[in-house]
């Protein structure tokens, strides 16, 4: 029995040491840099240019012509879309699952297959693997190209760590769907911690100058993955249109720790604000230095507040993680509301009644440092008002954290919250 024992924490002890080396090589515990960032505003108008090139973004024109924020809309939408498709149709996503969601996406992209259409579809090998082989067997078997980002390889297994969390459809090259959705059921609400309610989360559809980027940041990943591109198909419009207007387009692309287009994205919203920053991200884990940056925004009387997700999540775990977190908030009177009916999955930044951010990407490390994001900022009017609203909407239906009451959380939910804090940098 005591050779059983000695061998077991031999074991315990050799598989700790592995951990504690992954984590200290992957620099989980390097020093967090502090900086200053001022003399930025949302009214500036040089805005849009210092944005681009403090975060590595690009400036083009372009139109939000639509904006959902019902989850069956959504993917009826979606469809709707594709079934118009006359030349090409580009998708990429993170998730994918089993069920009636993905069941009617193959469907349509198979007939669209069969009638000549250009079918490229890019999923994440780790967002889509609970997919069958019969399923992408069938897909390839209709026509429609199919691609994975980046599967595990034995040759750089740490190099899997990097996901692409992207969503988005093109159409034709000429109209483009962004938003948080992915092609499963449980955004529904179909899930063990959901309770039949659809997730809270938007779609916005796009048209202009802008959609011709789009498709080749999308082709950037395709390639990654193996694919054929011909560029001679590349049509992008480059038409006037009165109705246009500018729009930032951050790729967060590969990021590190010193180089991240979607934190310096983030980060820039928050020093611009000058009246109101409301951030929508359902994964809340904001870097110490983030934390500083909404401290000194608040101190200068900017109302901030931050819609997230609440008991009724799809990782529960980080959830918890999350909460551990927020005293850095709420002791400096940042505002946080949990959203309660379902899921909060939408991830947005609304600035003063300036501009507006929104995206794949979240105020995490993940998204910060580890995922390839996409993001898009406008001041367009029409959209600033659709996302108001829907932060009104979702603040109505949310539970005000206090810190009295944080002080009074379940055990349960302390352990797990510090034991997860340990890998923060990889949440």
């Amino acid at each position: 029995m005591s050779f059983v024992l000695w061998g077991l924490g031999i074991l315990i002890s050799f598989t700790g040491l592995i951990v504690l080396s992954y984590l200290y090589l992957s620099g989980h515990f390097r020093r967090q840099k502090h900086y200053d960032l001022v003399g930025l505003s949302a009214s500036n108008p040089h805005f849009l240019v210092t944005a681009a090139s403090m975060s590595d973004s690009l400036i083009t024109q372009g139109e939000a012509t639509q904006f959902w924020a019902n989850i069956a809309e959504i993917q009826s939408k979606r469809l709707a879309l594709m079934a118009q498709a006359k030349e090409q149709i580009q998708f990429e996503t993170f998730i994918m699952m089993p069920g009636k969601r993905s069941h009617d996406f193959a469907e349509i992209l198979k007939r669209k297959a069969s009638e000549g259409v250009l079918v490229q579809l890019l999923a994440d090998s780790y967002g889509a693997g609970s997919l069958p082989q019969q399923y992408w067997t069938a897909l390839k078997n209709a026509g429609v190209e199919v691609r994975f980002f980046n599967p595990f390889s034995g040759r750089a297994p740490l190099d899997y760590l990097r996901r692409n969390h992207r969503k988005l459809l093109i159409v034709d090259q000429k109209v483009a769907m962004i938003g948080g959705a992915g092609m499963a059921d449980r955004w529904d609400g179909e899930g063990q911690y959901e309770g039949g309610t659809p997730w809270y989360d938007f779609e916005v559809e796009w048209q202009g100058e802008a959609v011709g980027l789009l498709s080749g940041f999308f082709w950037q990943h395709w390639l990654d993955a193996g694919g054929h591109v011909d560029l001679g198909t590349h049509s992008p419009n480059h038409s006037v249109d009165h109705n246009s207007t500018s729009i930032l387009i951050t790729p967060g692309e590969d990021p590190t720790a010193g180089n991240s287009s979607i934190r310096s994205l983030f980060q820039l919203c928050i020093a611009a604000a000058r009246k109101r920053l409301w951030i929508a991200s359902p994964y809340l884990l904001p870097d110490d230095a983030t934390c500083e940056m909404f401290k000194s925004m608040r101190q200068k009387g900017v109302d901030i507040r931050i819609l997230t997700m609440g008991p009724k999540s799809d990782k529960p775990y980080v959830y918890y993680v999350s909460r551990e977190r927020y005293p850095a908030l709420l002791e400096n009177d940042i505002e946080i509301y949990e959203y309660q009916p379902s899921m909060m999955h939408a991830k947005v930044i609304l600035v003063d009644n300036d501009w507006v951010s929104l995206g794949s990407a979240n105020l995490d490390p993940r998204s910060f440092f580890h995922n390839d994001e996409l993001n898009l900022c406008t001041t367009m009017s029409y959209l600033i008002d659709k996302i108001e609203t829907f932060f009104e909407t979702g603040f109505s239906q949310s539970q005000r954290i206090r810190l009295k009451s944080w002080k009074q959380r379940p055990l349960k939910e302390r352990v797990v919250g510090k034991l997860g804090n340990f890998f923060y940098w990889q949440l």
